[in-house]
């Protein structure tokens, strides 16, 4: 055998590992013409619904765990943007919160004062006294006075003397008077009595304050006389300087005990000066002007002509006197 016969039978039997088979363009060509008609069969005649809606539910897990790792991005970024969307609204709503409530603690407040400031204008207009409106500063230090100073003075026309009233009743009295200021004592205080005037009744007395305990006593009344628990006392007026009618407290206790003369009777002051801050200053108007003043040496005079008057008998004329002017001499 020739050396070129051996190399062609080689070739000849060499096997082939891989078939060619149909080109790419035929294999194209046939695809591309199967998914037309598929297509138009489709759209046609609706045959492949079944089929896709198979295909659909058996491809769902593969959807499902494709999109597993965004799935779990996106959970875990919504549930950390919450969380801090969360505690910066809860820590918008608490601060909001608090300054609600320190608006509505003022509001109260408010309300308050406004219903108080209405109830010393109805009083006000009541009043025919001069009356100011004024404000509770502090309350006196010592334990056993009961006073307080109101931001009312000499600049506003505040004399000693002057009533201090609120909505309810009289709570005092203004014993200093300085520019500015004014320094009222209590119904309450020791120091201080009021002419009273028993509203049911009319019986006139004196109350006195009691001291710490906040009551008014009515001393030196008799074991017999008529008062009854729950019976108001009012201002009498006889004392020109509280007006008359204004409400002091009531009756809430009366003792008689064999032993004394006098009943022990406690009342309860009807102001309420613990409570409210805003207080009317009222004092007596002063007389007219035009109202005749009369001294002493007049009204003594007067008295004595009156006393000679009555001595002469009832018949005989009184001389008639002379004014010094007309008895001056007539130039003729």
């Amino acid at each position: 055998m020739l050396p070129g016969d051996h190399q062609k039978f080689e070739q000849q039997h060499t096997p082939t590992f891989f078939a060619r088979g149909l080109s790419p363009l035929t294999r194209l060509a046939f695809f591309t013409s199967l998914s037309l008609a598929l297509m138009i069969t489709d759209s046609h005649l609706q045959y492949l619904n079944n089929v896709r809606e198979r295909l659909m539910a058996l491809l769902y897990p593969l959807q499902v765990v494709a999109n597993a790792p965004y799935s779990l991005y996106r959970a875990t970024d919504e549930y950390f943007s919450t969380h801090h969307r969360l505690l910066r609204e809860n820590e918008t709503l608490r601060t909001k919160n608090l300054q609600q409530q320190v608006v509505l603690q003022k509001l109260g407040a408010l309300t308050l004062e406004n219903a108080t400031l209405r109830n010393l204008l109805q009083l006000n207009q009541s009043l025919a006294e001069n009356s100011v409106i004024g404000e509770i500063l502090h309350v006196g230090r010592d334990p056993f006075s009961k006073k307080i100073v109101v931001n009312r003075g000499t600049n506003h026309r505040i004399v000693a003397g002057a009533a201090v009233v609120d909505a309810a009743g009289v709570i005092g009295q203004v014993t200093r008077v300085f520019p500015s200021t004014s320094e009222v004592t209590l119904i309450t205080d020791k120091t201080l009595a009021i002419p009273i005037q028993i509203e049911r009744n009319g019986l006139r007395t004196i109350a006195f304050g009691h001291g710490r305990d906040g009551t008014i006593d009515l001393p030196y009344l008799p074991a017999n006389v008529d008062v009854r628990r729950g019976d108001k006392l009012v201002t009498s007026g006889i004392d020109s300087v509280y007006p008359i009618g204004l409400a002091i407290a009531s009756v809430s206790d009366i003792k008689v005990t064999p032993n004394s003369p006098f009943a022990r009777i406690v009342c309860q002051p009807i102001g309420r000066v613990e409570y409210n801050r805003q207080v009317l200053l009222v004092s007596q108007p002063p007389p007219p002007a035009d109202m005749p003043v009369v001294s002493d040496e007049i009204a003594e005079g007067e008295s004595a002509t009156v006393k000679s008057a009555q001595a002469l008998p009832e018949k005989k004329a009184l001389p008639k006197t002379t004014h010094p002017r007309s008895a001056r001499p007539t130039h003729g």
